[in-house]
């Protein structure tokens, strides 16, 4: 007579059977120009009704099947803000699990030139802003490491 195995004990009791949340590899870009006050970067602020609402974030999206980031990057920026952008350097990787059991992998690659006139086609707003000041801005959990770094003057460049 054969006794049925035992469930594994590191099973979370709070997750649904079969559920696993996997990674979303994600990239965005850091789309840079020379302002008054020094260099600027381009933010976006989510609208109203998507997910984490009202939050800003930088330029980007989903690898989809079958891209690698650049390309994937490239394609977002112009279904995002109708530009074709030269994708630059790599400037850093963020792994970001909520709470929710998902996790999101970005990763943040530099802007400086790109053709087309910026259009604002899925957010709710679009602000250049010093790195200094975006600290200021509600950015998404996953951007905050990376928000504090770019505000303290690490990992771009100086010009």
């Amino acid at each position: 007579m054969e006794n049925p195995q035992p469930k594994p004990v590191h099973q979370k009791p709070h997750a649904k059977k079969g559920a696993k949340k996997s990674v979303r590899m994600v990239v965005a870009a850091m789309i840079l120009r020379s302002g008054d006050n020094g260099e600027e970067v381009l933010i976006c602020q989510r609208k109203p009704d998507q997910a984490m609402a009202l939050k800003w974030e930088f330029p980007g999206g989903k690898i989809e099947p079958g891209e690698n980031a650049v390309g994937a990057l490239a394609r977002e920026l112009n279904e995002e803000l109708g530009i074709h952008a030269q994708i630059g350097a790599p400037v850093t990787r963020v792994r970001h699990n909520y709470r929710n059991g998902g996790a999101v992998d970005i990763q943040f690659f530099v802007v400086k030139e790109f053709s087309g006139q910026l259009e604002n086609r899925i957010f709710n707003d679009m602000r250049w802003s010093t790195l200094a000041a975006l600290p200021e801005f509600d950015f998404l959990a996953a951007d905050l490491g990376l928000i504090r770094d770019l505000a303290a003057g690490k990992l771009l460049p100086t010009n």
